[in-house]
């Protein structure tokens, strides 16, 4: 039976097995253009390139989504409760503090990164602690540190920067071909480049959200029952939630790259483009996450 250390353990090798995803797609990108154009420089350029990627990742991801998400880092001064929360929970669950950041946003909503528990942040932003009381403040906090604790930080800040590069490589890709930039060594048109590098630049965005993806939604319902099981206290989180819900102000810095981090949806409250981005959310329903919570009052 799986227990918290398995789990653990399973998040340590999906990174390394994500790692690995990228690295041959990124390569073999690399070694097809390379073989399209008679040009070996393509490869080394794509060899370089996903071994740098990879090591941002794993050292300086979370920095990636803290500046990203426009995080700043604050003292204890500067939200006295807040930390006291922070502490007495980490204390709790065994782990060191992790430094804590303020995002400038009135959405209500939270996210943990770093590469391990010596080595985690979190981030909530302004909105969420003008709503919260203490009670829900701590649940949200002991979601958060359930995702330290479970090792989910790893997997999610890695993922933050490959969707990143996958997304800019897609974006690159387009305009590239679209403004006629391939051209091989005489200088003619390819027109097989032309047809592969229009795929490779539409499948791009769908490998990015799939990675994503490989990273579960179910990791939310575990954290969701590590947090309540930390605070003994469902009804903090339940009521966070609900609040985080019923509010309607989506972050103005939400991006795909950092969406699947946030303790919630960050698109929350903006119209939605189809069903194809529901089936493609890196968010269970907060109704599935109550109704679960429920069950353990």
């Amino acid at each position: 039976m799986a227990n918290a250390y398995s789990y653990r353990d399973s998040n340590i090798r999906k990174t390394y097995l994500i790692f690995t995803i990228f690295l041959v797609f990124i390569i073999g990108l690399g070694f097809v253009f390379s073989q399209i154009y008679n040009n070996s420089l393509i490869l080394a350029v794509a060899v370089i390139f996903s071994v740098i990627s990879s090591f941002a990742g794993y050292y300086w991801s979370d920095k990636i989504a803290l500046a990203t998400s426009g995080a700043k880092l604050i003292s204890k001064t500067d939200a006295p409760e807040l930390y006291r929360v922070v502490e007495n929970l980490a204390i709790t669950a065994g782990l060191p503090t992790p430094r804590i950041y303020l995002v400038p946003e009135l959405a209500p909503n939270a996210f943990a990164t770093g590469r391990d528990p010596e080595h985690a942040s979190i981030a909530v932003t302004a909105g969420l602690l003008k709503i919260m009381d203490k009670t829900e403040l701590e649940g949200v906090i002991a979601h958060e540190l359930s995702h330290v604790s479970n090792r989910d930080i790893l997997v999610s800040s890695v993922v933050v920067v490959l969707v990143g590069m996958v997304s800019l490589l897609a974006n690159w890709l387009l305009n590239t071909f679209f403004w006629g930039g391939f051209r091989d060594e005489r200088g003619s048109d390819n027109s097989l480049a032309l047809v592969v590098g229009l795929g490779l630049a539409i499948v791009s965005p769908i490998i990015a959200t799939l990675i994503q993806l490989a990273i579960s939604r179910k990791r939310e319902l575990l954290a969701d029952a590590s947090g309540v099981l930390l605070t003994r206290y469902p009804d903090g989180l339940v009521s966070a939630l609900e609040k985080i819900e019923q509010n309607p102000v989506p972050l103005r810095r939400a991006n795909t790259a950092t969406a699947h981090l946030w303790l919630s949806d960050p698109y929350k409250g903006r119209k939605k483009i189809s069903w194809v981005q529901k089936l493609f959310s890196t968010h269970p329903p907060i109704e599935e996450r109550v109704a679960a919570l429920r069950k353990m009052e």
